[in-house]
């Protein structure tokens, strides 16, 4: 009867695998991008990716991005003041800071170009980063 009480021990070395990440780009005035990765079972190589948009105090909101891998690279542009761009290999997203509601999936790059580069979003030495645009 012992062993059942130790068993749920003996199956935590298959969750240390999996993936639970998240990092953030912070803007001028409380504005926040967050991308999170989670990979909920060890054996899926595909990760879940979400975008957290934030200027606090006056909003929040948590947008799914579809799937990705390990390698999955995302880059960041700023738009406007509160407009912001990222592109996931062929998908491009924008997404704004005023209301924190939007999120729109793009079929082509913005008029007048995608903005100012702040950096990418990746995975670094089994974690992910975000490096500064150069």
């Amino acid at each position: 009867m012992r062993l059942f009480r130790y068993l749920p021990l003996l199956l935590l070395p298959l969750l240390a695998g999996c993936v639970d990440d998240r990092v953030a780009w912070e803007g001028e005035g409380s504005q926040v991008i967050t991308i999170v990765r989670e990979q909920h079972y060890l054996w899926d190589k595909n990760l879940d990716l979400s975008l957290v948009v934030s200027r606090m105090p006056d909003c929040s909101r948590r947008h799914a991005l579809g799937k990705g891998t390990a390698q999955t690279r995302i880059d960041l542009w700023q738009y406007r003041a509160d407009t912001y761009v990222l592109q996931i290999g062929e998908r491009m997203y924008a997404t704004e800071t005023r209301t924190c509601e939007g999120l729109e999936k793009l079929t082509a790059e913005p008029p007048g170009g995608m903005g100012t580069p702040l950096g990418s979003f990746f995975e670094k030495g089994g974690k992910l980063v975000f490096e500064k645009a150069r």
